[in-house]
């Protein structure tokens, strides 16, 4: 996963600044939230749940046996090399 410099923001500045970090959220679709150097949490803005909400509707709709296959595929096309080992025929 690709955290980008404008999406971090700590547990400290976002208690302190809401306001502008819900802006930096809706700009960058997602706003990483640290503390204590650790990823704490994931502010994301409404947009980009709008456009995740169908895709773990669905998730939540397989197996767990459907879900595995499905992850499996959806992190062989994020390889491309890898993409030549699966068998669509199974």
């Amino acid at each position: 996963m690709k955290i980008l410099k404008e999406g971090i923001v700590s547990n400290s500045d976002m208690i302190k600044n809401y306001r502008s970090c819900r802006d930096r959220a809706e700009s960058t679709g997602r706003l990483f939230i640290f503390k204590n150097n650790q990823l704490d949490a994931v502010l994301f803005s409404l947009t980009e749940i709008e456009k995740l909400t169908p895709i773990l509707e669905y998730f939540e709709t397989l197996s767990k046996e459907d879900n595995v296959t499905a992850l499996n595929l959806l992190q062989s096309l994020t390889h491309p090399t890898k993409i030549k080992t699966l068998d669509f025929n199974e």
